[in-house]
């Protein structure tokens, strides 16, 4: 446990790290060598079965381009998720996701919000 109680869920983590990789279409592979593990032990974060430590973890997010906090909690901010359909969506994404953005600015004014 660390200093104050609280075990970090590393299993949890470790799918987080999963799905970004999978995200950016990294390999295991590359981005075990780009953070200096063996793939043995990138695997082994991405399962759980091992700790990472404060290095790696943030070799790993430095590597994957994303934000600690995205990797420590499953709170996607919505900045992040609206970029990632932007850059990566497909036209069609990307118009539903206009459309909704209207949709709900068009509520927040009749509500005053």
């Amino acid at each position: 446990m660390n200093c104050i109680g609280i075990e970090p869920d590393y299993t949890a983590i470790g799918k987080r790290i999963r799905k970004y990789r999978w995200e950016k279409d990294i390999s295991q592979e590359e981005l075990a060598e780009a953070v200096g593990v063996s793939t043995t032990h990138m695997s082994h974060i991405e399962t759980g079965a091992t700790k990472l430590s404060l290095s790696v973890f943030i070799k790993i997010s430095t590597a994957l381009d994303i934000s600690a906090d995205l990797l420590l909690n499953d709170n996607t901010p919505p900045d992040y998720i609206y970029s990632q359909i932007q850059k990566e969506g497909s036209d069609r994404q990307k118009r539903i996701l206009t459309e909704l953005s209207k949709a709900a600015k068009m509520i927040l004014e009749r509500e005053k919000i």
